[in-house]
């Protein structure tokens, strides 16, 4: 009995190694990635699983083969968890040193601390907000594109945020990322989900389009929402990044006070040149089926798509969030259109997450997650005043 009982915790234990190894073994391939995000994001909780699994294995460890493999296991799992957490005092002195240009305003409300390692343990609570869903905003070529609309339970004239989805720019709606719109509309700003056309069926410029679109309503139509249309940031992930950038810097309306880039590629034409080791979503085939061929068969389309190349004018202020072990779009494309801003006399803000994947903050209350949204706030706090 005891010896089942122990075979029970290898297993335990081995799952426990299985899912804390992707913290520093980047994913091989897509159905992988899931670990390679959320390990990461959820080590405290692998932390404390083997740590409990510890003392349970080392009791027989002597006199039954079984358990010294489950402690060894416990033991490797412990430490790997253990990487991130680690990581975590000097990732806020980087980010605090990086921020430094911008004068971090604080608002009623707002996190109290950028980290709270309880929080990972205990999944986000829906946030109070008005939620209006399924505004159409535009119809080109019949294809009807719709919006949410999230905003505060008190009346008053609030920012706005247009928040823009990533999916490869195959997939995707504009209800991704809830749990973010929520947060802020109940923080006192009107958040703005649009939507827009997905390749293969529609290819770039047909998404640059869908996003002025959005912009036109929301210009139009926020103070109906209790939105003020002279006073908006974007907010974009991974795709929806590059569709901010893109539309933010290329003779963006003055309206538009701050772009928040999650993760998103800059420079199309690099990315496919030099794609990531291991590439577990083939960027290569993503970025030809958005832009319809290779770099050298396209180039300008690759050009005109690409954000950096548009850094060189005056561009609203920018928060870029990376992850360094990112293998979709690498944490170098974050560097490369910070230090191109920058060059220009631009305000710009990196912050790289060392320990994270793609789409980190996918797991709401996890490190990235907390990281970034604590910057996050007080950036747009700043932005639009």
């Amino acid at each position: 009995m005891i010896k089942l009982v122990y075979w029970f915790v290898l297993l335990v234990t081995a799952l426990m190694l299985f899912a804390s190894v992707w913290i520093v073994v980047p994913a091989p391939n897509a159905w992988l990635l899931p670990f390679g995000v959320g390990s990461p994001e959820a080590s405290p909780v692998l932390l404390v699983g083997s740590l409990l699994l510890l003392p349970v294995a080392a009791i027989r460890a002597k006199q039954i083969g079984v358990a010294r493999l489950a402690l060894v296991f416990a033991l490797v799992s412990t430490c790997i968890s253990l990487v991130p957490i680690a990581q975590i005092p000097s990732t806020l002195t980087r980010f605090d040193a990086a921020m430094a240009s911008i004068p971090l305003t604080t608002q009623p409300g707002m996190r109290a601390q950028a980290l709270d390692l309880r929080e990972v343990f205990k999944p986000r609570e829906p946030d109070g907000a008005i939620v209006t869903r399924g505004m159409e905003f535009a119809k080109p070529d019949g294809v009807p594109l719709t919006l949410d609309i999230y905003r505060p339970t008190t009346r008053g004239r609030f920012p706005v945020l247009v928040q823009i989805y990533g999916g490869a720019w195959q997939g995707g709606s504009p209800s991704s990322f809830d749990w973010f719109a929520r947060y802020f509309a109940s923080r006192g700003y009107v958040v703005v989900a649009i939507d827009y056309r997905h390749a293969p069926a529609w290819r770039w410029p047909e998404q640059l389009e869908d996003v002025r679109s959005g912009l036109i309503w929301v210009a139009e139509h926020a103070p109906a929402y209790s939105g003020d249309p002279t006073r908006i940031a974007l907010v974009g992930r991974s795709s929806g990044a590059q569709l901010a950038m893109r539309v933010a810097y290329d003779e963006a309306p003055s309206s538009i006070r701050a772009v928040v880039n999650l993760y998103g590629p800059v420079d199309l034409a690099d990315g496919w040149r030099h794609p990531p080791h291991p590439d577990p979503l083939n960027v290569r085939g993503v970025l030809e089926t958005f832009l319809g061929g290779t770099p050298d068969q396209m180039p300008e389309r690759y050009r005109h798509a690409s954000p950096v190349t548009y850094a060189s004018g005056r561009v609203p202020p920018t928060l870029h969030i990376y992850g360094s072990r990112d293998h979709t779009v690498e944490a170098r494309f974050g560097r490369q259109i910070d230090r191109a801003l920058r060059m220009s006399g631009n305000t710009s803000a990196l912050l790289e997450l060392p320990w994270s994947e793609h789409a980190f903050d996918i797991v709401p209350n996890g490190l990235g997650g907390q990281l970034s949204l604590y910057y996050i706030e007080r950036f747009i706090a700043w932005a639009l005043r």
